[in-house]
């Protein structure tokens, strides 16, 4: 593979990418930082505010599908501008929200646009970076993930506090987004398979969506970023109202607490899990994957740990949870490089939109509604068994604090998801190579 060639200017293309994905992060994790102020202010639920991300990410994950395909088919760089506008000028709008259910929707249309954005960059980096780059260039693109939550953990308290309002991190973040929209449209996208090591045909292809679907290692990845999402979006959702419930934090010093989990870890995480996924490759073909699962195991035994300790010192809690956080960040790095490795070209935009399909509708969309549902649940029961009347903010903590556990527990489940996938990659890559040939 060391003759594939690289795209004209694909690392300047690859960090306009890369700003692009960490604002995308950015405005989407806004509310989780601000949500206990928007608890209050319309006495809401652990359910309502899982609510809030569930409706976010059903709807990115309904409509990725279909701008997957127009992705596969049609200019990426417009389809990336125009999402980038969109999700941009929404989340200003979220900021003149005046109750739940207005919020609730602006947050959906917000979905629509960041929809568009992961498909067609995920195959536009496909086409400028050969396989053997490609671990590396996937986790430069995703440490606009980590980034992003760590530039928004570290900011937005300071906005909240600096304007007396939770509304204006949303009129403030959409401002950088507008202007890096106006860039996409210049980019000049490579042709479909330019990065292979053969031709690639440009012809369309039969039952796409049949053809993605009877992939048995694509399945599996599916499972293993469903049940990981279930995770990490109910983290992301959750993490800011634990340390200010549970362990008595400020918004301020808990988001900042936050940022470190989910952010700082995955500086480290993905700048490392790029060049060990790639070593990994090199010493075997599914060694990325059984990499992954490795770092899921450790994942779910450091933050299993880190909720057994209880009400511990703060610092304590933070440092071995982030540790755990640490090792999850090899998912992206192992496990979006390895559909790439059995995907072929033409239908990677696609494939990744059904795999955000799989990964938010279900895990990501699930996560903090089924997470909330729980919370509110352990809340009456801690409320019941101390012999109250009247659910106090200790009991809404010791709530929260139960369902949290389902965190590490679907760590777990990835961890077995990637086992299977690893067991029939080989053959399915294979598989992707001679079509290639054949084609």
């Amino acid at each position: 593979m060391s003759n594939a060639p690289l795209a004209p200017h694909a690392w300047r293309i690859l960090f306009l990418l890369f700003l692009a994905n960490l604002f995308n992060f950015f405005d989407r994790t806004i509310p989780a930082i601000i949500i206990e102020p928007i608890r209050l202010e319309w006495s809401l639920s652990d359910l309502q505010i899982g609510l809030i991300g569930t409706a976010f990410t059903v709807v990115y994950a309904i409509a990725g599908i279909p701008l997957g395909r127009m992705a596969d088919t049609g200019m990426r760089s417009r389809i990336m501008g125009c999402g980038l506008a969109v999700w941009s000028g929404l989340t200003a709008l979220n900021g003149l929200a005046w109750n739940f259910w207005s919020f609730l929707l602006i947050r959906m249309g917000v979905g629509i646009g960041e929809a568009s954005y992961a498909p067609a960059a995920n195959s536009l980096i496909g086409d400028l970076f050969p396989a053997h780059k490609r671990a590396r260039a996937m986790g430069i693109f995703m440490l606009g993930l980590p980034l992003g939550l760590l530039l928004a953990y570290f900011t937005i308290g300071a906005m909240v506090e600096a304007f007396d309002s939770w509304r204006a991190p949303f009129f403030i973040a959409a401002v950088p987004g507008l202007l890096l929209a106006v860039f996409m449209f210049f980019i000049r996208e490579p042709k479909r398979g330019a990065a292979e090591t053969v031709q690639v045909t440009s012809a369309p292809v039969e039952k796409p969506l049949r053809k993605v679907l009877s992939i048995r290692t694509f399945w599996w990845l599916v499972v293993a970023g469903l049940t990981f999402n279930f995770a990490t979006y109910a983290c992301n959702t959750f993490m800011v109202p634990l340390l200010q419930r549970y362990f008595l934090m400020p918004l301020g010093q808990a988001a900042v607490a936050a940022g470190v989990i989910v952010g700082v870890t995955g500086l480290i995480g993905l700048t490392l899990g790029g060049w060990l996924a790639d070593r990994a490759h090199q010493h075997s073909e599914r060694g990325r994957l059984l990499l992954g699962a490795l770092s899921m195991l450790v994942a779910a035994v450091a933050t299993g740990t880190a909720m057994l300790l209880g009400r511990v010192e703060v610092g304590v809690f933070v440092a071995i949870f982030s540790i755990g956080w640490l090792f999850s960040y090899n998912f992206y790095t192992c496990v979006y490089t390895a559909i790439q490795d059995v995907i072929e070209p033409r239908l990677r935009a696609t494939a990744m939109a059904l795999f955000f399909a799989g990964l938010y509708l279900l895990g990501g969309g699930m996560g903090p509604l089924v997470v909330g549902f729980f919370s509110d649940q352990f809340a009456h029961s801690a409320m019941l068994a101390e012999g109250a009347s009247v659910l106090t903010e200790a009991h809404k903590a010791l709530g929260l604090h139960g369902a949290l556990f389902l965190i590490p527990v679907a760590l777990l489940l990835t961890m077995l998801a990637l086992l299977q996938a690893s067991r029939c990659f080989s053959r399915d890559a294979a598989a992707m190579r001679s079509s290639l040939v054949a084609a």
